[in-house]
């Protein structure tokens, strides 16, 4: 029911035009109705969005072709499109179309979470139940373990985005598939990770200064990034991006915390450091320790 005005006319505020959706009955394998406005509000991105992702709620999601594939997940190329652009400019919007990146955590047949303990201590499970089946592995517990990585992955995301922090832009959660920003060329070519990044001395010492930073910036929520190395950084236009994100600690509270981020600083600075660039990875430590703590 609608709210009324105090004299009993319909608030136009609350009033809004609509045009039915048709034509969409007949979707065709590797389609489906964007998902934007489906999930709770709190899982869609940060505020501003930016304008190149596409709101309309008549726009199809189209399948195109697998981007990775993991122990824990797999991430597709989507293409997110408007089905009609008159709709579009309505909407004063200047795109009618954007390429996502969506990644699913597998199922409970097939993932493995191998990893996980290490990673959540220190982080709360609110239902005793939840804890127990974690703890016995049953198969609610497997999907418990899912869904908490994934929005594990979307918070870190968030927080990260919000601060200035070079990470995809996080679209949307739902269950256990995280929509975000792809990383790469309109074509859908995606961004090389840095380990497979061709680079002259110079801009290897750029892109040292970039993950240095991201090192810093991380500490300075309190976090390390839990895995980071070569194989999660994406350079993009010489532009450093980080990736998978779901296994952020808090150096504080997580009792392996000062562990993974020294961890963190050895691996990239190794990384450089085998590629001709002078990156002392304790020299990091001992900065983003201090930003931390």
């Amino acid at each position: 029911m609608h709210p009324s005005s105090p004299t009993g006319d319909l608030d136009p505020f609350f009033t809004f035009d609509y045009t039915p959706l048709e034509g969409l009955e007949h979707l065709a394998d590797g389609q489906r109705l964007t998902t934007y406005w489906d999930v709770e509000a709190g899982h869609r991105g940060p505020s501003p969005v930016p304008a190149w992702v596409v709101q309309d709620s008549g726009a199809v999601d189209t399948e195109l072709g697998v981007l990775k594939t993991g122990k824990e997940a797999d991430v597709f190329l989507l293409e997110r499109a408007t089905t009609d652009e008159a709709d579009t400019r309505e909407l004063d919007t200047t795109h009618v179309a954007c390429l996502l990146a969506a990644k699913r955590y597998r199922d409970t047949d097939h993932r493995t979470f191998h990893r996980s303990a290490v990673y959540a201590e220190g982080r709360g499970v609110r239902r005793s139940r939840d804890q127990r089946a974690l703890a016995r592995g049953s198969r609610y517990g497997r999907q418990i373990a899912a869904v908490r990585w994934a929005e594990a992955e979307w918070l870190a995301m968030c927080r990260a985005w919000e601060h200035g922090i070079p990470v995809p832009y996080p679209v949307s959660l739902e269950g256990t598939e995280l929509l975000m920003e792809f990383v790469g060329e309109p074509t859908g070519l995606a961004a090389p990770r840095l380990a497979q990044a061709q680079a002259d001395p110079a801009l290897l010492q750029h892109l040292w200064e970039q993950v240095r930073t991201v090192v810093l910036q991380l500490a300075e929520q309190g976090w390390a990034h839990g895995d980071l190395s070569a194989y999660n950084l994406l350079v993009h236009h010489e532009t450093v991006t980080v990736i998978d994100l779901p296994q952020v600690v808090d150096v504080v509270t997580n009792p392996q915390g000062h562990v993974l981020l020294h961890r963190d600083c050895l691996n990239v600075a190794a990384w450089f450091t085998g590629h001709g660039v002078d990156a002392d990875g304790e020299a990091l430590f001992a900065e983003a320790l201090s930003l931390a703590l």
